[in-house]
């Protein structure tokens, strides 16, 4: 049996099973969590980046904030089997005549990237993505991956999950947050490192505004209805992901975020 065909039997095991084991266990640490820091440790003109992070049921989490990233990010999440197809088709045609391109991350991607995988726009790291995708939608629930989602995205510099972020900006616990505060957390997840939850731009605020009037989508927080067949997406270009539900302006988004998204979320 050669290395390589050892190597990959490795890969594919420890994979599934560090799948099956964040079924139902907090994820304790993230790849990008520790990139982070380490980043701030030799860059000379930064103070030292901690991780501010604070793990808690998705039942402890104001259904305002779990309404306000779905409307945000991923509109139809309880609908597709982690990739939106109509989604990428809309970014492939955007992409052909821009010059700055969007992508098309589902909820599902962003945290199979962020619990398994590191800050990239490489191919490798996109295909790794759409192989933790595919394996999360198939043995986690759908408000699992939710669930892991609000805990593990970035809402700023070394503060991870919804909680965490709620007890920094608004010095309450995330069960409390209002639809205002829910939207502005959602409102910053294009680029957390950039936009701040604290100082919101203008363009920020003009994104909490959409997500506070977008109606909640149809499958809206309740148990996931029947999903179809899971496929592996076709060959997109790697490129650094702008929301589409929302219409976003691509010109006043720069570096990568969450929502491809949280390079920051590809």
């Amino acid at each position: 049996m050669s290395f390589v065909f050892k190597a990959i039997i490795v890969f594919l095991v420890v994979s599934l099973a560090a799948v099956l084991v964040y079924r139902v266990v907090p994820v304790p640490i993230t790849p990008l969590m520790v990139i982070r820091s380490a980043e701030s440790l030799i860059t000379t003109d930064k103070k030292f980046v901690g991780i501010k992070k604070d793990w808690v049921p998705l039942t402890e989490i104001h259904k305002s904030m779990q309404r306000a990233v779905i409307k945000a990010e991923d509109y139809r999440f309880y609908e597709h089997s982690g990739f939106d197809w109509e989604a990428i088709e809309k970014a492939m045609k955007y992409n052909k005549t821009h010059k700055r391109k969007k992508g098309a991350s589902t909820i599902s991607q962003q945290t199979a990237k962020n619990v398994f995988l590191w800050p990239s726009r490489s191919w490798l790291r996109k295909g790794l993505e759409a192989y933790f995708t595919v394996l999360i939608e198939l043995f986690w629930p759908k408000d699992r991956i939710l669930e892991v989602y609000l805990n593990v995205i970035e809402l700023g510099e070394g503060v991870y999950g919804v909680e965490a972020a709620s007890q920094k900006f608004f010095k309450k616990k995330a069960a409390q947050l209002n639809n205002s505060q829910a939207s502005l957390l959602a409102a910053v997840l294009p680029n957390p490192r950039r936009f701040k939850v604290d100082r919101p731009s203008t363009y920020v605020l003009r994104r909490q505004a959409k997500i506070m009037s977008r109606k909640a989508p149809p499958a809206e927080i309740q148990s996931p209805v029947a999903r179809p067949e899971i496929i592996a997406p076709p060959p997109v270009e790697p490129v650094e992901d702008i929301d589409l539900k929302l219409d976003s302006d691509p010109t006043e988004i720069e570096g990568e975020g969450n929502s491809d998204n949280s390079e920051a979320t590809s």
